[in-house]
């Protein structure tokens, strides 16, 4: 069973930095892409960064690129999101998922959820002063 947990997630202020992490359980971690979703009250889930199993590339989507930086861990079994400069857009609940098909990052250039990607339950962030 494929099990992913976040934490890390909490209340920050505008300009700040935050890291959430996620474990991961249940499968051969470096067999498979691992990144990191956001979905804020009324809006759609978006792919924010993700990192693919055996050549490191990553992705970014162009709202957070510059200011997040995603990395594994294959020692720990754990996904990284260091986030800094946070802003109130930044607001939602942030998801750990894993995808054997790399997200389709080499095919549209960003991070896309398939049909076969493992999600974990969320992390809140909160940005505000």
């Amino acid at each position: 069973e494929v099990q992913l947990v976040e934490s890390g997630g909490g209340l920050v202020q505008p300009g700040g930095s935050l890291r959430l992490s996620c474990a991961a359980s249940g499968f051969t971690f470096d067999e498979y892409s691992i990144g990191w979703f956001r979905q804020a009250p009324g809006k759609k889930r978006e792919g924010l960064s993700c990192i693919s199993d055996s050549d490191r590339i990553a992705y970014y989507t162009d709202s957070v690129r510059g200011r997040f930086t995603i990395s594994r861990d294959s020692t720990k079994n754990t996904l990284y999101l260091v986030m800094n400069n946070l802003k109130l857009e930044d607001t939602a609940v942030y998801y750990c998922a894993a995808d054997p098909w790399r997200f389709n990052m080499d095919l549209s250039g960003i991070c896309e959820s398939t049909k076969d990607t493992n999600w974990g339950q969320g992390t809140q962030v909160t940005v505000s002063s």
